[in-house]
């Protein structure tokens, strides 16, 4: 059976590295009437996206994502950060098949194809759950015969479609209530708890290279409920049902990573299964503050530990990576900024804290980010300028700027930065309030100085 990082060599290539460091581009000065100008691509060494730190250590870093949303920043940072795709919701029951007999693949071929075109496995979510499934199979009444055929007929459809083209899928999610009993559901009031059993031999019969998980919230650390899932994987085993593998979502609350977190992978790996945290994120209670992030951070670099120091540890995915497209503040009142980006794409903490944790650096990549140099008015001694810093694609959350003045000019006075000057060379990095700089946004700062004779364009450096 194939490694669960990666898709099959014969059916796409192994995802080709995407470090990139943005070099200092020339700034042109065009010289016009009361009027001079440099602009040019943003200098700061980035570090290396997330999916090529988790690619060097054999781990994958995932997202859910929206298919309707594959496009503009959210799909450049889809597309770019991870190696992984989940669909948040394209792939259930009511979406794929709204009426009976009637099926409806746009969202999770659409998200399928942007994941090949980037370079990334889908991990497929979810063929049996006792929620969002359609009203005709919930409302229906069915014999058990009836239901199994459906159940079979359902996993069959959807698995062979995408057999061979996905990595993993999430068969049974969420099969158990906290105290380890099992959830009264559909399948298991119609079918007992051994429709489980049924669900991952007809998944494994349909797509044979495909990983087969349980996935379960609520079970992350050593409790009742976890515990129960360890002995359903366990008697699965020993009857030799295919199960590859235990999903924990991983929904967390600000400062309450269970201190069980590795010790309870670890022995779900002694069982020959491999492990991965399939839907994190870290809500907390709203507004955010400095010390949540900063809390929310460490809670972040925690999870990914635990994940990294264990080699069955799959990887870790996230469940949607920016707060515009988080479902924390529709379920949980006054909660939210769960996630590593805020809704204006810019990293937060979070973002740093698992990078660390992958190898690299707190450093996020730039992208495309400029800084254009004008000067509005000179007068006999003195003139007035200001830099614009531009963001596509791409976003901040601090700036500093930095150029050489040729010709002896000085800076005396700034606003909206703080600036020094040392000898020839000239330094503003962002004021408290504006370091944001979101994509499609921009900041300006302004300045006075001096000259004398002439006032050539300086070279500017953003990073």
């Amino acid at each position: 059976m194939r490694s669960s990082l990666h898709p099959r060599p014969a059916r796409r290539p192994r995802p080709r590295s995407r470090t990139r460091s943005r070099l200092v581009a020339l700034f042109t000065g065009v010289a016009a009437v009361g009027v001079l100008l440099a602009a040019g691509t943003t200098a700061r060494a980035a570090d290396a996206p997330l999916r090529d730190l988790a690619e060097a250590r054999g781990k994958v870093i995932g997202t859910a994502v929206t298919g309707s949303k594959l496009t503009g920043t959210y799909g450049d940072l889809a597309g770019g950060q991870f190696n992984s795709l989940t669909p948040g919701n394209a792939m259930k029951w009511e979406t794929v098949e709204p009426s009976r007999g009637s099926y409806d693949w746009g969202e999770a071929d659409r998200i399928v194809a942007f994941a090949q075109a980037h370079d990334q496995q889908v991990r497929g979510h979810t063929l049996v759950w006792h929620s969002q499934n359609p009203g005709w199979l919930t409302d229906g009444s069915w014999t058990a015969d009836q239901l199994s055929t459906l159940l079979q007929d359902h996993i069959t459809t959807e698995v062979t479609r995408y057999k061979g083209e996905l990595a993993a899928w999430d068969v049974v999610n969420e099969p158990f209530n906290e105290d380890g009993t099992y959830r009264t559901s559909l399948w298991y009031q119609g079918l007992g708890s051994d429709y489980i059993a049924r669900a991952l031999t007809w998944a494994h019969a349909a797509d044979p290279d495909a990983k087969l998980y349980i996935n379960d919230y609520n079970v992350e650390g050593v409790n009742a409920k976890s515990t129960a899932l360890y002995d359903l994987v366990k008697s699965l085993k020993e009857r030799g049902v295919p199960i590859d593998g235990v999903g924990l979502q991983a929904h967390l609350i600000l400062g309450l990573v269970p201190s069980t977190l590795q010790q309870n992978i670890e022995r779900f790996a002694a069982l020959g299964v491999d492990v991965a945290v399939t839907e994190l994120d870290i809500r907390m209670q709203l507004p955010s503050t400095d010390a949540k992030l900063a809390q929310q951070a460490a809670d972040y670099r925690a999870v990914m530990n635990a994940c990294v120091a264990v080699s069955r540890c799959a990887g870790v995915t996230v469940w949607g990576f920016t707060d515009s497209d988080s479902w924390i503040p529709d379920v949980f009142d006054g909660y939210g900024a769960a996630t590593p980006y805020d809704a204006n794409y810019v990293p937060k903490p979070a973002y740093g804290a698992i990078a660390t944790a992958l190898g690299g650096t707190s450093t996020p990549p730039t992208g495309d980010c400029t800084a254009a140099y004008s000067v509005a008015n000179e007068w006999n001694t003195g003139f007035t300028g200001q830099v614009t810093i531009s963001c596509s694609g791409a976003a901040l959350s601090s700036w500093k700027v930095s150029w050489d003045y040729g010709a002896g000019q000085r800076i005396t006075q700034a606003w909206n930065a703080t600036c020094a000057q040392s000898g020839t060379t000239v330094t503003c990095s962002n004021a408290s309030y504006n370091g944001t700089v979101p994509s499609g946004g921009s900041v300006t700062f302004g300045f006075n100085g001096t000259w004398s004779g002439s006032n050539p364009v300086p070279a500017v450096t953003l990073g």
